[in-house]
Parts: C-alpha cells; sequence; structure tokens
C-alpha cells in the first residue's frame, strides 16, 4: 500500500519539504493504518485525537493507545474533550451528527491556531460506498451520490482559511487495510459499537451491504467506480444548469426573477427549476409543487413558497425569489409583521412561517418515537404541556427560559451568548412561545425553535402524545 498512498500524497502536494500536516486518529484500525503510512511516507505530521466519552473505559483506551503511539514515533500529539450527549441534547442532534460536528471545528481551529496545511482523515473505499446510501436515503441529488473526493474541504472552516481536507486512503479498501495492518503488526483498538447497529452507517454497513454483497463479491469496487461516473454525470448536469439558467433570470433590485417562458422551453427544465430554487433552499415539497402547478395548466399566479430567508411568489409569467428582508409578509398567511414583531399563530397542525423561517407542526403517539434524539432542526414536546394554541415570534429582550436538562432560568440572550449567535442570527432566531402561560405578557418561551426547547415541556415516561415542530 505504500507506494500507492505516497503517490496519492504527492498527487496533492504533500512531501517531505512540505508544510506539516494534521492526521485525525481515532485508535481505530484506519486511522492507524493511515498514521503508520505517514509515518513511513516521510512527510511531516502531528496526530489529533478527540475523546468524545461516549464509551467510558473504553474512550480512554482509545486515547491512551494513540498517545503512546505517537510518543513512541516522536510525533507531536493534540488532544481535546467533548462532552458528546450533552452537546447532542442541547441542539437537537443525533450522537453521530454532533460528534461529526464537534470533532471537525476542533480540527480546523487547531489547523488554524497551529499552521497545518491540511487534515488528513482515514475515509477508504468502504465508507464512500455508505455514504452514497446514506446521501441516498436523505435525498441529496446528484452531489449527494457522486461520494467523497481525495480532497475537499474541512467542515466548519474559517471562511478565511478553507483548510484542506486529504482522504489519503480513499482508493483503498477495508480488506486491504486489514492486511497492511496484520503483515506490519500496527497497533489498533476496535470499536464495539462498530457491531452494533444502533446507527444508520452501522445497518447500512452489517444489514444492507451483506445482501449486495452476496449478488455481486465486488459490489464495493462496483458502487465506487459508478460514483466516479455520478460524479462526471453531475459536473455535466451542473454545467448545463449553469448555461441555461442565465438565459431564464434577471435581476430587479433585490429581486431574482426567473421567466416561466424562458425556464419551460428548454428540455429537462425540471431539473433547473429544482437546482434554482435548492440553491435558495427551497425544499422538494416546494419543488415538486410548483413543477406540478407548472405542469398542470392552471392557475399558476399568487402562489407563495417560503424557505429560510427567502420568499418565492409567481405571478403569470414569472417566479419571483426575494430576500425575507426585503419582502415582508404576506397578509394572506398566519404571520404579520409590525416594526417591531413577527408573529405567527399555530392553531393546529400543519405549515407555518415565521421571521423568514418555515416549519412543520405534527402530532404523533408516543409509541411512534423510537428515540429522542432527533435530526437537527426537529424538537419534541409533550403534547399536554405544549397546546394548540400556540404561537411563534421573534425573540425580544428579556425573553427567557429554562434550557433542557437544567433547572434554571437562562435569559435567552445568554443563550444565544453561549451559541456564539451574532447580531443577524439573533434577529432570525425564532421563539415558540406557550401564550397560555401566565408568566408574562412576552409569552412563556417553550423553545427556541431549532436549537432547544424548556425543560418544563420535555417529553416524560408520562408522555402519551408528541408534538413535533421540523424546520423545513
Amino acid at each position: 500500500m505504500l507506494p500507492g498512498f505516497s503517490e496519492i500524497l504527492e498527487q496533492h502536494g504533500l512531501s517531505a519539504a512540505a508544510e506539516p500536516v494534521l492526521a485525525a486518529v481515532s485508535g481505530g484500525i484506519d486511522s492507524m493504518c493511515m498514521a503508520d503510512l505517514l509515518l513511513h511516507s516521510g512527510i511531516r505530521f502531528s496526530v489529533a485525537h478527540c475523546n468524545f466519552h461516549l464509551r467510558g473505559d473504553d474512550s480512554d483506551a482509545d486515547e491512551a493507545l494513540v498517545r503512546d503511539w505517537a510518543a513512541r514515533n516522536g510525533i507531536k500529539f493534540h488532544k481535546t474533550d467533548f462532552d458528546t450527549e450533552e452537546f447532542a441534547a442541547a441542539h437537537g442532534v443525533s450522537v453521530e451528527m454532533a460528534a461529526r460536528e464537534l470533532r471537525y471545528r476542533w480540527f480546523a481551529e487547531t489547523c488554524i491556531s497551529s499552521g497545518y496545511e491540511a487534515l488528513c482523515v482515514a475515509h477508504n473505499d468502504n465508507d464512500n460506498a455508505e455514504t452514497l446510501f446514506l446521501n441516498l436515503v436523505r435525498g441529496t441529488g446528484l452531489k449527494g451520490i457522486s461520494g467523497m473526493s481525495v480532497e475537499s474541504v474541512v467542515p466548519y472552516s474559517d471562511g478565511k482559511s478553507r483548510i484542506r481536507l486529504l482522504r489519503p486512503l480513499l482508493p483503498f479498501t477495508r480488506k486491504q487495510i486489514e492486511g497492511y495492518v496484520r503483515s506490519h503488526s500496527v497497533p489498533f483498538r476496535e470499536d464495539r459499537t462498530n457491531a452494533m447497529t444502533d446507527y444508520r452507517r452501522n445497518r447500512i454497513r452489517h444489514l444492507v451491504f451483506p445482501v449486495f454483497e452476496k449478488m455481486n463479491p465486488s459490489f464495493i469496487c462496483t458502487v465506487n467506480d459508478e460514483m466516479s461516473y455520478f460524479a462526471q454525470a453531475g459536473a455535466i448536469a451542473e454545467a448545463f444548469y449553469e448555461d441555461e439558467i442565465r438565459k431564464c433570470i434577471s435581476s430587479e433590485g433585490s429581486d431574482i426573477v426567473l421567466s416561466v417562458r424562458k425556464l419551460t422551453a428548454v428540455r429537462h427544465w425540471e431539473y433547473l427549476l429544482y437546482r434554482f430554487m435548492d440553491s435558495y433552499g427551497f425544499n422538494r415539497g416546494a419543488v415538486n409543487s410548483l413543477v406540478r402547478m407548472l405542469k398542470s395548466g392552471g392557475t399558476f399566479s399568487g402562489k407563495r413558497l417560503d424557505a429560510p430567508g427567502y420568499v418565492l411568489l409567481t405571478a403569470s409569467d414569472r417566479v419571483i425569489v426575494r430576500p425575507v428582508a426585503i419582502s415582508g409578509k404576506s397578509a394572506a398567511m398566519t404571520a404579520w409583521q409590525t416594526d417591531q414583531d413577527m408573529f405567527t399563530a399555530v392553531r393546529g397542525c400543519g405549515i407555518y412561517s415565521c421571521n423568514g423561517m418555515t416549519f412543520s407542526v405534527s402530532l404523533a403517539d408516543r409509541s411512534q418515537i423510537t428515540s429522542l434524539r432527533q435530526p437537527h432542526g426537529t424538537l419534541l414536546f409533550d403534547a399536554s404541556r405544549l397546546t394548540f394554541p400556540f404561537a411563534c415570534r421573534n425573540w425580544r429582550d428579556g425573553d427567557w427560559f429554562v434550557p433542557f436538562g437544567m433547572k434554571g432560568r437562562k435569559k435567552v440572550s445568554d443563550f444565544f451568548t453561549d451559541l456564539k449567535y451574532d447580531i443577524f442570527r439573533k434577529k432570525a432566531a425564532v421563539m415558540v412561545v406557550d401564550t397560555s402561560s401566565p408568566d408574562s405578557g412576552n409569552g412563556r418561551v417553550a423553545a427556541i425553535l431549532g436549537e432547544r426547547i424548556d425543560d418544563r415541556y420535555r417529553i416524560s415516561s408520562d408522555t402519551v402524545s408528541v408534538l413535533v415542530l421540523t424546520i423545513l
């Protein structure tokens, strides 16, 4: 593997004479293989290890292995600790997503503060195939099924710095990695949770892939070959979009105007419309709704669709995308705006919009909720505690709540400070308000939409019905 690995490094400008890089090493077989290959490639590098404290003594043993290996080989060792489950609960995300955000933010900060030229991670051929299927389930378009590339940008990098992310193991399969580790006696630790199917990636790895491998023993290689074609197809589609969409749009002040006549005259106009709306954050349901309206030949003008930060308006011959700050709010909606306040009355299940944020409201039996760890943007309430009608509005000075997991009150402004909200995010924030509460004239804040609920509205063992709020 070493010659091929070294060739990949050289192709991406890494050599003994290059600036040092940072290697993300967990202690598992993939990352320890990468660390050993980096050591023998001759390039300068340091090791970074995150202790997520998810597996008790096993997490500490992983850290000890990586630290000892680095010390034995004279490699600088960076390490940090995270309370991953607390972060996941506080932000309403899965433990997987919490761990990803925490580690990549820290990797980016470490690269910037210590002057590392790039971050190396140990994604391999199998990981790439797993990611494709995860993205298919999520629905991410051509970009999502094109797979990972050997070089990209570290997520959560400073916009000015754009730290390079390298995956030098990407062309190698897990079997090749296992063979290298055995033949070179590379130490590693087996994460017992890898054999469990609690996480989505593990379910794909252990339950889905074996079925495909029975049909095609070279399934992983086949999928990765296909992904390279998907990437080429994606590049072709993107070039098509960029060439054609500029012929269909114009600007009028802050508005972007899409000509319906010019759009529908283009072959495959549905894809053009999807890419156009997706670039402004409109979800797939909004795209499909607009396509149906255009194909039906019925009344088209006077419709409105919302996305975070934008509103889409239809006229007889055009589609207008307008920043929310410019548009205000339609009186036909359940929201209205004064110079000071934005207010949305939520009287039942449905789709609502407030302060530029569109969200769905639904009810579910407690038995239907298999995990309280929800994707980012989804909040769960005990429906007997937050009852209809309630309201959503912008943040007001003096708002306070009891953050989930805490017992004491906290000012929302202080919570924003903890989250490092800038003035624009504060203005865009939406409060979920229990208007039946006599706490104050402002109403009791039951949640910050998309962030955290008030502990007094949490699901308990007595909960029968669950109120679900999801940002769209």
